[in-house]
């Protein structure tokens, strides 16, 4: 189960709407907020990532029941018929059919007598060991179905904080600015030409420019840090985890003079991700309230490292 660091917002009352000189303070602690907040939304990816897994668990464990089950009832009926066959026929011990007869058949009896103890083990053996392979797996189904139920619990619990959280951010904005988002427009500039699977991810996130940012998700029309990356990169053939430290874990690590345009940026102790355009320049989903758009790479986070999707 993905850990959990617990992340408290403090939001005080909010002065009156631009009450200048404390509309200032206000917007300093919209920023602090804001960005609290975005590592709460990456641990709920995190998180959600975890969940498909164990989900994808269950799956495959519970597939896996049906056959499992059917070998068991095959072995029990031939443990059955072993059972049944030694009580009609009585115990017969390898001495008793060698001491029957004549001494001319006597490696051919020896020979009979050993197949059938190798048989019928065998068979005993399948059964012990389709029991225990039985057994493990409802087992480990049940343990499965008992995670997958406290992640789902915890989800929700992050989910509601979330939403209670925006709720209050947007207030904030509102008291501040005199509204709750900023406005996105849609990219009208020149979209820098790069080659290959890059170039489409570098075009996908100039094309997102303008669309709202939404927790959780990862397009069409709103997006959040990893979702957006995601959403670029899967456009471009590669497929990435929709969670920012988890995008860090399969990316290739590159150093800053290496970047171009497609990799990705990482900030704030791989709470924030953006994907590089070149000329120092990102476009990344910010932050609750605001649209996705182009900006600086040094946009005020301290940054974590550079990674390169391959």
């Amino acid at each position: 189960m993905v850990a959990v660091t617990a992340f408290a917002i403090t939001l005080t009352a909010a002065p009156a709407a631009h009450a200048s000189p404390s509309t200032g303070d206000l917007t300093k602690q919209i920023d602090k907020a804001s960005n609290q907040l975005e590592v709460i939304v990456e641990s709920y990816n995190a998180m959600n990532i975890s969940l498909k897994k164990t989900q994808d668990e269950q799956k495959k464990l519970a597939a896996s029941l049906a056959p499992a089950k059917a070998a068991l009832t095959a072995a029990s009926a031939q443990v059955d018929t072993i059972a049944v066959t030694s009580y009609k026929q009585g115990r017969v011990v390898p001495m008793s059919a060698l001491l029957g007869g004549d001494q001319t058949g006597l490696m051919d009896r020896m020979s009979y007598l050993d197949q059938i103890s190798r048989a019928n083990q065998r068979d005993i053996d399948t059964y012990t060991e389709t029991t225990q392979t039985y057994a493990e797996r409802q087992v480990a189904l049940k343990a499965t179905e008992a995670k997958q139920s406290a992640q789902f619990k915890e989800l929700t619990a992050r989910k509601k904080k979330i939403e209670s959280d925006i709720k209050k951010l947007k207030a904030m904005r509102t008291a501040a600015y005199g509204r709750a988002s900023e406005t996105g427009k849609a990219y009208s500039g020149k979209i820098p030409s790069v080659s290959g699977s890059a170039g489409v991810a570098v075009r996908f996130a100039y094309n997102a420019i303008g669309s709202s940012y939404g927790y959780g998700d990862a397009g069409p029309s709103s997006y959040d840090c990893s979702g957006l990356t995601m959403a670029a990169w899967s456009a471009a053939g590669k497929s990435l985890p929709h969670n920012a430290r988890a995008q860090w874990g399969v990316v290739a690590h590159i150093s800053r003079s290496d970047l171009k345009a497609g990799d990705l940026v990482f900030y704030n102790s791989l709470a924030h991700v953006g994907i590089y355009v070149g000329n120092n320049r990102i476009i990344d989903a910010p932050r609750q309230g605001e649209p996705v758009d182009e900006r600086s790479i040094n946009r005020g986070m301290p940054i974590y490292g550079y990674g390169r999707v391959t």
